[in-house]
């Protein structure tokens, strides 16, 4: 299933969205210590904010492997090895990767025949890899520079709140 409207109203330019959702953001995320709730509360934030996502969520990294997190959207790839497909890159090279068209990314894995378009952002504290951001699209295309940079954003004020246990 896919939305194709914004939750945040009258959010109509990206840098507009991620504004929006940075402020929003900021504010679910006051006072509460727990990250898997937070990380729960971001997804859902994140999927129900930006228009045109097939699915939003966390991967978390387990010894050489991520293993899913909360997430919103269909049910998901459960590991992947650190390297695989767009998560695993992205968690290895400890760096964003936007990909246009995922039909043409190597060893790209197939979690929603739907998705065409993928954002992932490594989640990162003190400098140690906690596990990836992945935002899904069934548009080829759906994510630019200012996606990449809004999300960078977001993401760290999430990992800001990250207290490891």
């Amino acid at each position: 299933m896919t939305r194709s409207g914004s939750a945040i109203q009258g959010a109509t330019t990206r840098p507009v969205q991620y504004a929006d959702l940075q402020r929003a953001l900021a504010g679910l995320l006051a006072g509460e210590p727990d990250f898997i709730a937070n990380a729960a509360n971001f997804a859902a934030l994140v999927y129900h904010s930006l228009p045109d996502l097939n699915w939003a969520g966390c991967y978390f990294l387990r010894g050489q492997e991520l293993v899913l997190g909360p997430f919103q959207g269909r049910p998901a790839c459960v590991r992947i090895a650190m390297g695989r497909g767009v998560c695993g890159t992205a968690a290895q090279q400890r760096a964003s990767v936007v990909v246009a068209d995922v039909h043409e990314f190597p060893d790209h894995i197939v979690c929603d025949p739907v998705s065409r378009s993928e954002l992932v952002v490594p989640l990162i504290k003190d400098s140690e890899l906690v596990g990836v951001f992945d935002l899904d699209s069934p548009l080829p295309g759906r994510f630019n520079e200012e996606d990449r940079a809004g999300m960078e954003i977001a993401v760290r004020t999430l990992m800001a709140a990250y207290r490891p246990s």
